[in-house]
């Protein structure tokens, strides 16, 4: 059984299927874009489901190091060798890196030509796979070259989840506590009760995720409001990747340690009761998730925040908890309470 979501904003709309893979169906040229170890799990599998004139395919280096302009030149170099015009598909075959890369490739390829996500890491499908942000990294910070792309449809197949790492599956489901503290305490507390480890709970909170995610995107599609909220723990997670040069934490266990920064801020600001904070965090854990980072040097942390897409006019701009189940973006908060908080993270 398939349940499909409509994610609709101005000037375009498109389904997200959850369920089983079925047919792919495309009349024009396609181009899939996958990984080494991702195309050796699946490839044959969506090969077999596909239908359409010519299908060729790319296969681009594992791992964050590699989102990067170089991998984009030769995405592009692949489409245009085989001769890919304004009608052809892309289809990203793998986690969020994958679908970041193809979104992006896609969405400057010839102005622009249609794409696919297939995710296949939890992470993926429940936030990075929907929403059309789109982009790569370079020596000043995470996504800050990009474009909005939405893609034509996603296919979310919770079955694939099987052969993913426990670390990767715990990256994700770090995304998903995200969304319930910040947009659903009843969410939150379906997480604390249900284990994510039987195909049923697994995918009612895939479901939930992606209509938390599609609510949000179709009111705001280009994060000029509430969706900018769907970065709670972000801006330190993103300082955090750039200090350790992508190669130490996967982006959801950053996300976990930013989650628990922000939580601290908020504490510290009368937003969040240090219970909730202590509950948030303990959620965290119980998927092996980190919740701390030894910071050394608390200065060139903060400084590390004004490369933030959300950081304007010289100005910092937090998502902090307000409770569990509201959020709040404050752009106001004092650098020495700021510092104060980041301190009790210093490396000793």
């Amino acid at each position: 059984m398939t349940e499909t979501l409509l994610i609709q904003i101005p000037h375009t709309a498109y389904p997200v299927h959850i369920g089983s893979l079925g047919a792919l169906n495309f009349k024009h040229k396609v181009l899939i874009v996958s990984n080494p170890k991702v195309a050796g799990l699946y490839l044959k599998q969506i090969l077999s489901l596909l239908k359409a004139p010519e299908v060729y395919v790319c296969i681009v280096p594992d791992g964050e190091s590699y989102k990067n302009m170089q991998s984009i030149e030769y995405i592009l170099e692949c489409a245009f060798s085989h001769r890919l015009d304004r009608k052809s598909t892309m289809i990203a075959l793998g986690g969020g890196v994958i679908g970041d890369m193809v979104g992006f490739a896609s969405g400057i390829y010839q102005r622009g030509i249609d794409f696919v996500q297939i995710p296949t890491t939890l992470l993926a499908q429940v936030d990075a796979s929907v929403g059309g942000k789109t982009g790569i990294n370079n020596a000043f910070g995470k996504n800050l070259i990009g474009l909005f792309h939405q893609p034509k449809a996603v296919y979310i197949d919770p079955a694939v989840l099987d052969t993913l790492p426990p670390r990767e599956f715990g990256a994700g489901v770090a995304e998903m506590i995200k969304m319930a503290v910040c947009f659903d305490a009843q969410f939150f507390a379906f997480l604390q009760k249900h284990r994510l480890d039987s195909i049923k709970h697994l995918t009612q909170a895939i479901i939930k995720s992606v209509a938390i995610k599609a609510r949000i995107v179709n009111a705001d599609e280009k994060e000029s409001g509430i969706r900018a909220a769907l970065n709670y723990g972000h801006t330190f997670a993103h300082v955090i990747e750039h200090l350790t040069h992508y190669t130490h934490f996967l982006h959801g266990e950053a996300v976990s340690i930013g989650i628990c920064m922000a939580n601290a801020l908020a504490c510290a600001l009368g937003l969040l009761e240090e219970k909730q904070a202590q509950d948030i965090r303990a959620l965290l854990e119980s998927y092996n998730l980190p919740t701390s980072f030894a910071i050394k040097d608390v200065e060139a942390f903060y400084e590390k925040f004004f490369l933030d897409k959300k950081s304007m006019d010289s100005k910092i701009m937090f998502v902090l908890p307000r409770g569990i189940g509201d959020v709040c973006l404050r752009e106001d908060v004092p650098k020495e309470i700021v510092l104060k908080v980041l301190s009790h993270f210093k490396q000793s």
